[in-house]
């Protein structure tokens, strides 16, 4: 495949798809990228990734610079796993997207690009931010004696559902949890759906904070 045909496919994608080189400089902006980042294609090409976007990472900190991890694990052939970093639009709004990164060896010319495809996940993220607020709040009301007087589960959680509950109660992602428990998004569903039938609840929210006020976690 040439460069050509990469950057053709890549126009295709629904998520947002750039390329970049060894040197961090972009050479192929989609129309997704376009959409997502603000930035025309005339804007991003052949400027560096890092001054275009600016990435942050979970702790706020700037990871996104001369020096790039994902750039030298492509070098040393290490496969890169799908990441999350808060990134600067060009209407200076800052959003929360998935990363997830493939290398293209050109071999005819001997020049490696890196290939990211990235999709908007600030709503989840804010979901998430939610999600550990309620459960820092429920950690306190069932730290008062009395305060919830309920019953006991019908049916006791088994020890992977009670991690599962844990994992998104210290704010990890569905992604996350299901890669570190390796087992599919889907089986992952199946078991927040067993759960929330056994704790009578109707999503994973009201079963984080049912679980934390029973001391089930």
């Amino acid at each position: 495949m040439l460069e050509q045909d990469l950057f053709e496919l890549l126009e295709g994608t629904a998520d947002a798809a750039f390329s970049v080189t060894d040197e961090g400089e972009i050479c192929s902006w989609n129309k997704a990228a376009e959409k997502l980042f603000g930035y025309s294609r005339a804007e991003a090409l052949h400027k560096t990734c890092h001054s275009v976007l600016q990435g942050r990472g979970t702790l706020g900190t700037q990871v996104c610079g001369e020096s790039c991890n994902i750039r030298d694990c492509a070098a040393k052939q290490i496969p890169v796993p799908n990441y999350d970093l808060e990134v600067k639009t060009r209407s200076r709004r800052r959003v929360w997207v998935n990363v997830s990164t493939l290398v293209y060896q050109n071999f005819p010319n001997r020049r490696r690009l890196i290939v990211h495809l990235a999709h908007d996940i600030t709503d989840q993220r804010k979901s998430e931010e939610l999600l550990r607020k309620v459960t820092a709040l429920s950690r306190q009301l069932a730290a008062i004696p009395d305060v919830i007087g309920q019953p006991a589960p019908v049916s006791p959680l088994s020890d992977q559902e009670k991690e599962i509950l844990h994992l998104f109660s210290v704010g990890k992602s569905s992604t996350e949890i299901a890669r570190k428990l390796r087992i599919t998004l889907q089986t992952l569903r199946n078991h927040l759906h067993h759960i929330n039938r056994k704790l009578h609840t109707h999503n994973r929210l009201e079963a984080v904070t049912h679980a934390v006020q029973r001391k089930l976690l």
